[in-house]
This record gives C-alpha cells, sequence and structure tokens, in this order.
C-alpha cells in the first residue's frame, strides 16, 4: 500500500498523547490532520479529503460519538476507529452503532493500531482513493459518474444507488451484511431505511437483469452477495 497518499482525520483532546500519535503515524508515511476539540472537529473535516478518521471518545463540547454520525452524513464510506480509554460493553456497542470500523481500547499498541489502519484502507480499497470503474459482468460501471453503461445503452444512477452497487461491487462474491449496507449508506438500520434499501436492490436487480451472470443474492438473515458467474 502507497500510504503516502493517504490522509488521516485525527480527533484527540490530550496534547501529549495528540502529538506523539501524530508523529508517530507521520513517521509511517501517513498525512495526518489533528483536531484536539470535538466542537471543531466535523467543521474541519468538511474542509478536508480525508481517508480514515481516528477519533477519540471523551472529548471537550463534543463527544467521539457525535462527531462519527455527523461525519456519517458528509460522507457515510469513510472508515471511522475509535481510540478511547472507555472499555464498557455498552461503550463498544455504540461505537459500532454510531458508523465506527473498529474500537481499540486505552493503552494500546501503536503496531496494532498502524495494523489495523492499513487492513481496513486495504480491504476498502483506498490505496489509490476510491475505485471510479468497475466491471460488472457486461456493464461498466462508473461510481464518480454514477452511470451504468452496457454498449451504447446508459443509465444514471441515483447517489444512494450508485453508492449501493459500489459497496456490492467492491465485494463482489461476497456477503454484505444488512447492518453494513444501511449504516454505511443510510446512516442507520431502522425498519424504514432497511425498506427503502430492499426497494434499492429491486431497482439494481432490474438494471442488471440483461447478463444472466449477474445475480444479487438475498441471503435471509444476513444480508446480500452481488454473485458474477463465469458463464
Amino acid at each position: 500500500m502507497n500510504t503516502r497518499e493517504v490522509k488521516i482525520f485525527l480527533v484527540e483532546d490530550d496534547l501529549s498523547f495528540g502529538s506523539v500519535l501524530k508523529s508517530y503515524l507521520e513517521i509511517n508515511d501517513f498525512a495526518v490532520d489533528w483536531v484536539d476539540d470535538g466542537k471543531y472537529a466535523v467543521d474541519h473535516f468538511r474542509k478536508g479529503n480525508f481517508d480514515i478518521c481516528i477519533l477519540d471518545v471523551m472529548l471537550p463540547h463534543v463527544d467521539g460519538f457525535t462527531i462519527a454520525r455527523e461525519i456519517r452524513q458528509i460522507n457515510n464510506l469513510i472508515p471511522v476507529i475509535f481510540l478511547t480509554a472507555r472499555k464498557m460493553k455498552e461503550d463498544v456497542l455504540t461505537g459500532y452503532d454510531a458508523g465506527g470500523d473498529d474500537y481499540i481500547t486505552k493503552p494500546f499498541d501503536t503496531e496494532i493500531l498502524l495494523a489495523k489502519i492499513r487492513a481496513i484502507l486495504a480491504r476498502r480499497d483506498y490505496r489509490d482513493g476510491t475505485r471510479d470503474i468497475y466491471e460488472i459482468g457486461k456493464y461498466i460501471f462508473n461510481s464518480k459518474l454514477r452511470t451504468l453503461a452496457t454498449g451504447d445503452d446508459e443509465k444514471k444512477l441515483s447517489p444512494k444507488e450508485a453508492q449501493l452497487l459500489e459497496l456490492l461491487a467492491l465485494n463482489a462474491n461476497s456477503l454484505i451484511s444488512r447492518e453494513v449496507a444501511l449504516k454505511k449508506i443510510w446512516g442507520n438500520d431502522d425498519y424504514f431505511t432497511a425498506r427503502s434499501m430492499d426497494v434499492y436492490i429491486t431497482k439494481l436487480r432490474k438494471f442488471l437483469s440483461e447478463d444472466p451472470r449477474i445475480n444479487i443474492k438475498n441471503i435471509h438473515g444476513a444480508g446480500f452477495q452481488l454473485v458474477i458467474s463465469e458463464e
């Protein structure tokens, strides 16, 4: 992974720890923007172009869980790692419910944090930024332009349709849990958003229906799987 291209958004109010962590990440070739007060975090995030967020939970003015939820409204695909001294089960569950990809309790081994960052970025194909072009059977999907084309036929997808198709394409032939998809794209997993996602899945199936090799499977009680057969 070319980590020189990766920009980390760090929110940590402990000046000593924040300075050390920022330096450690920069030594390992990451670019780091550091904010030490929760009330400035979201505005700062809006102004930047980040690849991953590392958020402390216990912050002045605005806690890390609230910041994560607001960030999810701006960019619902960016990975979020929580760093915190709060170890209670309820806190961990709240972190994941707020959209966290990982939850690390202090004190921790910085090499493990580094490994987790790299693993998350690799899984989401963030090495050179999010991919724009995906081949899905006979279709060409441009996630940036939100177009799905086959031959001379091109469809324009809605933002939610494009986000959902990109999530499926990034994890082709692998199971995507309903909970993950809902939180990444809609920001929550309540009944109404779940029904909304089902509608979008039906639309995507229709868009891809001309290629019999493509199937978006509904794995009952688990999630969805974009299956692309060789023949």
